[in-house]
């Protein structure tokens, strides 16, 4: 019981520095990151904060890991909602636009490069490569149901869809950080970058129909 509980204070402290570490970075900036600001906020001297985290990349690292699981666990909703196929991929898309949006200094440590030197370890980025082959499992399912050419779930079509989404997202953060999803001049046009998406890879000898938003 002893363990138990030092296992769940340690926890809990581990959560606290996170918390502060994106709350610091946000106002700070990505890169700026300082373990001296950081212990100074959770109320401990800077040599105790190794005892938890032995680097500042380390702590990247963790937040790279939280983020990933969350926006996995927003990718595996909308994947889980009883709707045809092409919708659930529509549906995990826009979830992971729109958690992007409400997560933007995440979004910046995995999406964007702000950290000079930082790699993700392979256990912080194995939630991200979960995310994509969900991607390409919902683009094989589409490609199975004559929805889309099978090419669209090859390597070159997740790269396209995910810089068509991607290049949104950047811009809207660029030119509108303070927007809503739903009313960002950027994120608004995902359906329509959708059906661009669709609309190159349809299958031979079919037309594109549109679908709703």
């Amino acid at each position: 019981m002893q363990t138990d509980r030092r296992s769940r204070r340690r926890q809990d402290t581990i959560d606290e520095i996170l918390d502060v570490s994106l709350e610091l970075m946000g106002t700070e900036g990505v890169a700026a990151l300082s373990l001296s600001a950081v212990a100074r906020r959770v109320g401990m001297q800077p040599p105790s904060l190794y005892q938890y985290f032995p680097s500042k990349m380390a702590i990247y690292d963790a937040l790279f890991r939280r983020g990933s699981e969350q926006l996995l666990a927003a990718q595996r909703e909308a994947l889980a909602a009883p709707s045809e196929v092409r919708a659930q991929g529509r549906a995990a898309i826009t979830a992971l636009c729109r958690w992007l949006m409400e997560n933007q200094v995440y979004s910046q440590l995995m999406f964007w490069r702000t950290v000079p030197g930082f790699v993700p370890s392979e256990e912080a980025f194995a939630p991200s490569r979960e995310g994509m082959e969900s991607l390409r499992a919902n683009l094989q399912e589409m490609a199975a149901s004559g929805l889309l050419d099978p090419a669209a779930a090859s390597d070159e079509g997740l790269a396209l869809v995910t810089s068509l989404v991607a290049g949104l997202v950047s811009q809207q953060l660029a030119n509108e950080p303070d927007a809503s999803f739903e009313d960002g001049r950027f994120t608004r046009l995902l359906p329509t970058v959708l059906d661009m998406f669709a609309a190159w890879y349809q299958p031979r000898g079919k037309t594109y129909q549109p679908s709703s938003p």
